[in-house]
């Protein structure tokens, strides 16, 4: 399966703008799976709940995914990308999972970062695995990374390719990410975005350096900080399903949950 990410810097604001950039550099490229950063339409760094409100959209025949739809037919390519969500009077920092053919998969960030806890109401959807051609993906948005049972949970599940949309801003999460597919024994495709965004006196810098991991910690494939790139490897997802550490040691049977309080 081959799957990627794309690296790019979104503008505030300037949905259409960000949506063609997307559509402009995935045009011609050859993959299964392209994960593109958290709310890589939008931006994030909104003054306040209302601004965000602004440039929510639904989910059901929002604008965003009926482009996104549209490019994934095109491309034979399923996509997974961070959007504004609103539903009802909440607004949700979300991800959806856009297939060529087949369901699309709404994913809300259930662990709010910084100022994002004012910005964005929690996320309801538990974490969940899905299927693609053949393969069981799982989804997580930037600041779940921190809570090592969000990634658990999903590789209990089944998950082999865990597809992070990211909006990075601390430095630890290219270490951790080794971390995390090695404890779960899983592929992990985190896509951030770049540049920076000063708005209402607070500045957010990105971080960039987007990122494939195998189950064996090995980086794959990466970004620099400031690179607008898409990165596009071939693994063989099944090496996830292989939970030997050792010959005598499997990475969840041996596990003694009877002694972990969480």
């Amino acid at each position: 399966m081959k799957v990627g990410f794309l690296q790019f810097n979104p503008e505030f604001g300037r949905k259409e703008k960000n949506l063609d950039t997307i559509a402009n550099i995935l045009h011609n490229k050859e993959a299964d799976l392209m994960v593109l950063p958290e709310l890589c339409t939008t931006g994030f760094n909104f003054i306040d709940k209302e601004e965000a409100r602004s440039f929510a959209e639904p989910f059901e025949n929002g604008p965003t995914r009926v482009f996104l739809k549209d490019l994934a037919r095109e491309l034979n390519m399923a996509l997974v990308a961070g959007f504004l969500e609103k539903e009802g009077s909440k607004v949700f920092n979300s991800l959806m999972f856009l297939p060529p053919d087949g369901e699309d998969i709404l994913y809300r960030k259930l662990h709010l970062f910084d100022r994002g806890k004012l910005t964005f109401d929690p996320g309801d959807i538990p974490f969940r695995v899905h299927a693609y051609r053949g393969i069981k993906l799982g989804f997580a948005i930037c600041f779940d990374w921190i809570y090592p049972e969000a990634f658990r949970t999903l590789a209990l599940q089944g998950a082999q390719i865990i597809c992070h949309c990211t909006n990075l801003v601390l430095p630890f999460y290219p270490m951790a990410a080794l971390v995390r597919a090695v404890e779960n024994g899983v592929f992990i495709v985190y896509s951030n975005r770049t540049g920076s965004e000063n708005r209402g006196g607070i500045e957010l810098g990105y971080i960039g350096t987007s990122r494939i991991v195998s189950p064996r910690g090995e980086i794959l494939a990466e970004a620099d900080k400031i690179q607008e790139i898409t990165c596009i490897v071939e693994i063989d997802p099944t090496k996830a399903s292989d939970k030997n550490i050792t010959g005598l040691n499997h990475l969840f049977d041996d596990r003694r949950p009877e002694f972990y309080k969480l």
